[in-house]
């Protein structure tokens, strides 16, 4: 009774008082370990059992063989294995069952292939077991390949079938299959359980699929799941993901139960949606409320501090993760690197890249791009050089971050080097960001005509980006003549985007063609379209304050104009003169000068 309600201890005091325990008995502790995720105290239960000589069973094996699988205790699991061979116990239908889902959960999965196609007798839970055994070990192909088999045997598929390959499907980035498995499913009138439609939100979500999310939300509420707490933290992450923030925020704060997971998915997706004060708000009042942040909160939280360049808010972070052992996380660790190296401190983003033990590619990666954002090429370039030596291979988006480096360092020749790399010697194909970023490079050198040549020879369809780059870089330079055909393209391929409209306007007012300047004006009135005002922050005491062109909303206003005025006059008196060149309007200086204060 004590084992089944999840009271170990006291379950643990009864058993210690029976003077003369039977294999039931034994049976019962090592199962109630076991069943709540105690495995390494279930196989102590069991080594004692063996030194007392007491008599094991089909249900002491089933009972232990799980406790292997969940400590991922691959040596005990053929210990047991050898007990079960030598008691004669192999081909029991329920043991077998059991040794195959713990090989599998072991990552030994030709093991466990091995024992199913050898077992005598199958039912539809050893058919599961090893379809899950794949799918746990990221081989879909053959867990599909089973499922089919299955069919062409006339095993009768249940749920747990069904939910295990639509798992691997959501789990392995396959949304699209995962989805159409369940239209098959829904044609062979099985009932989906909780887990099919935990593995469907995810499919789901993946895909960005609002319409079949909502269907998915709507099952839930008709069939009273809502108040599953796992569904309900699913369901957010589709809105969030589907840019339906505050649908996202009514769900969260309609459940009648929250877990630290379903206030992780909430801050996670204004972090998506670029909410960053919104998610910095909301895992304070996580924390006001007693739950504790997880690694995976933390990493999910840092890229807000990132984003608003909250550098105390990071650190604070930072210290919590200390505490609480996150640090050696590495995905909490490259979180880290990221915040620190976009906050400015560049030093301590390299110290948190040296303190991590097993670096993944994705930490070389954030250290690359942290060196390549400050200007720093040739140590990001040194960096990578190191990740080599260590005999990691790259992947494409590293090279992004290389190629990035190089561009705002100006190293045309070593970016070439590794754009040509990246095919030559890792047989990886650039994709559009790639040329983006080499496109960035040649336009930031002047190399302008040689930047057009390369977009234009591209094999692949030149993006926004890709013109967007050389845009800015005939802004810069002042080639209106290259500028104007990259605006062409622009404005086909994202008619709405003021921006561009904006950075030609910008490139005829520095040229002073101000007729051309009223004429962008004009086309961008006509569309409806209008530029975002341009915005900064400071962090203060632990708030962000935020700052739109001509707002006078803060409440400090008057006081921090009167301040702006007065460092003003200051930094003349000291000789600063300012560069109106930036302030493109056909006004006069003094005007200009006003606008960058205003600004």
């Amino acid at each position: 009774m004590y084992a089944r309600c999840g009271s170990l201890e006291d379950a643990c005091q009864v058993f210690d008082k029976i003077s003369e325990r039977d294999t039931v008995s034994w049976n019962t502790m090592i199962a109630a370990f076991a069943q709540n995720g105690h495995g390494d105290d279930a196989l102590k239960i069991f080594k004692q059992m063996q030194l007392e000589c007491v008599k094991r069973d089909t249900v002491t094996f089933v009972s232990v063989l799980p406790a292997c699988a969940l400590s991922i205790a691959l040596h005990q699991g053929r210990e047991v294995h050898g007990y079960i061979i030598k008691s004669g116990f192999e081909w029991d239908i329920f043991v077998g069952n059991a040794i195959i889902d713990m090989y599998a959960k072991c990552g030994e999965i030709n093991d466990a292939r091995h024992l199913f196609d050898g077992m005598p007798v199958k039912d539809v839970v050893s058919w599961n077991a090893i379809i899950a055994g794949y799918v746990q070990n990221g081989n879909c192909d053959d867990a599909d390949k089973l499922f089919r088999k299955m069919q062409l045997e006339k095993v009768k598929l249940n749920v747990v079938t069904w939910s295990a390959l639509i798992s691997g499907y959501a789990q392995n980035g396959h949304g699209g299959k995962a989805l159409e498995l369940f239209r098959q499913m829904q044609l062979a009138t099985v009932e989906p359980n909780s887990v099919t439609v935990g593995s469907l939100l995810s499919a789901c979500a993946l895909l960005e699929a609002l319409e079949q999310g909502k269907e998915l939300h709507n099952y839930i509420i008709r069939r009273g799941l809502d108040s599953n707490v796992l569904l309900g933290s699913a369901v957010i992450d589709i809105y969030a993901k589907c840019k339906q923030i505050e649908v996202a925020r009514r769900v969260f704060d309609g459940m009648s139960e929250k877990n630290v997971v379903s206030w992780t998915v909430m801050i996670g997706g204004y972090v998506q949606n670029g909410l960053a004060s919104q998610a910095l708000e909301l895992c304070s009042q996580m924390q006001f409320l007693g739950l504790k942040p997880t690694a995976v909160t933390i990493a999910s939280v840092l890229p807000a501090c990132a984003r608003l360049a909250a550098f105390r808010q990071g650190k604070e972070f930072h210290t919590y993760a200390l505490r609480n052992g996150f640090e050696s996380v590495v995905f909490v660790a490259n979180s880290l690197i990221d915040v620190y190296a976009k906050c400015g401190n560049i030093d301590l983003a390299r110290q948190v890249f040296n303190n991590i033990s097993e670096k993944n590619v994705v930490s070389w990666t954030a250290m690359i791009a942290g060196y390549g954002m400050h200007g720093f090429g040739e140590d990001a370039l040194l960096v990578f050089n190191q990740m080599q030596q260590t005999g990691m291979k790259p992947d494409d988006v590293i090279f992004i971050s290389v190629l990035s480096a190089c561009s705002h360092s100006g190293l045309v020749d070593e970016g070439w080097r590794y754009f040509d790399c990246m095919t030559r010697d890792y047989f990886i194909t650039p994709r559009v960001e790639h040329y983006a970023c080499m496109a960035d490079l040649l336009g930031r050198a002047g190399l302008l005509d040689e930047a057009y040549e390369f977009i234009k020879k591209m094999p692949l369809v030149p993006s926004a980006d890709v013109w967007g780059a050389l845009l800015s870089a005939c802004r810069i330079h002042g080639n209106v003549e290259i500028g104007e055909r990259a605006a062409e393209y622009l404005f086909n391929l994202e008619p709405e985007n003021a921006g561009s409209y904006i950075l030609l306007s910008n490139m005829y007012a520095e040229a002073g063609r101000w007729d051309n300047v009223a004429k962008v004006r004009t086309w961008m009135k006509e569309k409806g379209l209008k530029k975002k005002p341009g915005c900064s922050w400071i962090e203060l005491k632990n708030k962000v304050h935020t700052f739109f062109v001509g707002d006078r909303s803060h409440p400090e206003m008057e006081r921090i104009y009167a301040m702006l005025e007065s460092l003003s006059v200051q930094m003349k008196e000291a000789g600063y003169v300012p560069d109106t060149s930036f302030a493109l309007h056909d006004v006069v200086d003094e005007e200009k000068e006003y606008v960058l204060l205003a600004q």
